[in-house]
């Protein structure tokens, strides 16, 4: 009976840690805000050592309203895809994924594009507030389970490119 118990609890703190929302969560989303889609402003490349880990495209967040909103009512993103915020400055930075159905790496950078904290593996249309540990003037949002797989820690650094608005005209 204890191996039932046990083999159970192993079971539920399996699930509970997933990093890919609930097929549930996901249901919701779909049926209750509209798809925003993904709107691709710009590359952003991790870095080590000055040898390139990975680049993603990124969608920017600047103005207030698209930092408030970022990827709520969202359920999926492109392949190799995040949002970036950008700050005025340096302070310590506080979000949520209260309507967010997406699972989610945060990775905060300072002013001189070096990851100066990185929170893993934010469980979907949670109210838990993320903070960073230290200041920082930009946040990366991309999927859970993103920092693990390409081995991204603390002192890795960024570059960012936008996208000539103007290049297809």
């Amino acid at each position: 009976m204890t191996r039932y118990i046990y083999f159970f609890l192993l079971t539920i703190t399996i699930a509970a840690c997933s990093n890919e929302p609930s097929s549930r969560a996901t249901e919701y989303a779909e049926e209750n805000f509209p798809a925003i889609p993904f709107r691709d402003d710009g590359d952003l490349t991790f870095l080590r050592g000055g040898e390139e880990i990975v680049t993603i495209d990124i969608e920017i967040a600047e103005s207030d309203s698209a930092r408030i909103r970022g990827l709520m009512q969202r359920p999926s993103l492109p392949e190799k895809s995040g949002m970036l915020f950008l700050f005025e400055r340096e302070t310590m930075q506080i979000f949520h994924m209260s309507n967010t159905p997406l699972a989610l790496d945060l990775l905060f950078t300072g002013s001189d594009s070096t990851v100066v904290d990185i929170d893993k593996y934010n469980r979907p249309f949670t109210s838990k507030l993320i903070r960073s540990d230290v200041p920082a003037q930009y946040v990366i949002e991309v999927p859970a389970g993103f920092a693990d797989q390409y081995g991204l820690v603390e002192g890795e650094r960024v570059r960012w490119i936008r996208h000539d608005a103007d290049a297809g005209l």
